[in-house]
Parts: structure tokens; C-alpha cells; sequence
């Protein structure tokens, strides 16, 4: 799964990696942020015109746009398996389709020492900025525009850890599954970046999403508690 995650990277990365081109894309500046988790307003890419990509912003935890209410059930994340037939996502999967930028996770281990949560960040080498594949909605009856981020089951070397993990896309990769008319975009799934990813430990203040300082992000001992 995909619980909490990171986008540090500077804003002019971001404009660079997107092809952004709007004065208030370019000008946007969000602030870096170390511990994102679900509920919370996020930037988020999806197609644009003249081949350039659009900054949307919205909720992360999808609602779909033909929903009533708000949903009780889990929708910040969609199953790689079900995604293109859960009614919760097939419309989203169909044709809104978008990136989510970031350059870190998180995933949770037991502690072998007092049974506690230990998270780890999970990332590219050198922090490279990327992308999660994901998926967007707007729900005009609410008023709310929102996100979800896709998973898979895990490979090595972050099956390590957990089972599950979000599919990072290559970049080779942004245009096709931002694409409306793709007709196949579950094959784009299949290139991304998952096999790539390093881990350490981090301190246990990441647990509690109220702390998203950079701190977050500094390395532990292993085996040390906290």
C-alpha cells in the first residue's frame, strides 16, 4: 500500500519534470512537505493541451465523481488487480488518469525489540524526484476534486518489508498513461520503476502525521528504538 509519502523536491523541478508552461504552475512554489497522508490536499499532473501536461490540485483519497456522499471505505489507494473493474475506480481508470509527484514513501515494520512501528523511506537513488501512478476525479455535486494512488504487489528489494508498494512510472511512460484515448493503459503499468528502490530506517516520528519537518526523512540505526 501507499500510507504516507514525500515531495521535497524543489518547485522548478516539478515545472521541469512536467512540461509546465501557465504563469501560475510555474509560479505555484509549494512549500516541501515530509509526511503527506491521506485526506490532505495534493498537487497532481494530468493531460493537458499542445502536449504539455496541467498542475490540477485535490483531496487524496479518490471520490468518484458520481458518488453522493462521501466515501467511508478506503480510496487512497486502488489495487493494481482490480483497478480497471472496481466501480469505485473503472471510470477514473478509463479516461482521468494522472501522476502524482514525489521522491519518497513510507512503509511500516513490527519491531522485533518492543513490538512498536518502525517506518522506513523508501526512494529512488540520490532522492530522484518521481512520479506515482495515479488516478483523479472531480465530483461536481460535492464540490471536490480528488486523487488515488495505485498499487501493486511488491518486488524486490521493498517486498522486504511489505507486500504491497505504489507503481512509480518511468517518465518514459508519463504521456501514454496520461493519454485519454489509451485504450490499453494497464500495460503502461508495466513500466515503471519499482525494482529500483532503496529503503533506511527513520525515526518513529513519522508515526504521527501531525510531524512532517525534514526530520522525518533522517536515517536511524537499525537497531535502535525511535
Amino acid at each position: 500500500m501507499c500510507g504516507r509519502f514525500t515531495r521535497y523536491l524543489p518547485w522548478p523541478e516539478i515545472v521541469r519534470l512536467y512540461r509546465l508552461t501557465l504563469d501560475y504552475e510555474i509560479n505555484k512554489n509549494t512549500a516541501p512537505a515530509y509526511n503527506i497522508a491521506p485526506t490532505v490536499d495534493v498537487p497532481f499532473v494530468t493531460a493537458g493541451e499542445d502536449g504539455n501536461h496541467k498542475l490540477r490540485e485535490g483531496r487524496w483519497w479518490l471520490v468518484p465523481w458520481w458518488a453522493k456522499e462521501m466515501p467511508k471505505a478506503a480510496m487512497f489507494n486502488a489495487r493494481i488487480e482490480s483497478v480497471d473493474t472496481s466501480g469505485a475506480f473503472k471510470d477514473a481508470f478509463q479516461s482521468t488518469r494522472c501522476l502524482i509527484p514525489a521522491d519518497g514513501f513510507y512503509e511500516w515494520t513490527k519491531s522485533a525489540v518492543d513490538d512498536g512501528r518502525d517506518p522506513w523511506h523508501i526512494h529512488l537513488p540520490d532522492h530522484q524526484p518521481f512520479s506515482f501512478a495515479g488516478l483523479w476525479a472531480n465530483n461536481k455535486k460535492l464540490g471536490i476534486t480528488s486523487c488515488t494512488i495505485i498499487t501493486a504487489p511488491a518486488v524486490e528489494p521493498v517486498s522486504q518489508i511489505h507486500d504491497r508498494m505504489p507503481v512509480i512510472l518511468d517518465q518514459s511512460a508519463y504521456d501514454a498513461w496520461l493519454e485519454p484515448t489509451n485504450t490499453a493503459p494497464k500495460q503502461v503499468l508495466s513500466q515503471n520503476l519499482n525494482g529500483n528502490l532503496e529503503f533506511y530506517r527513520v525515526g518513529r516520528q513519522v508515526n504521527s502525521s501531525k510531524d512532517d519537518g525534514a526530520d522525518c526523512i533522517e536515517p536511524v540505526n537499525p537497531l535502535t528504538i525511535g
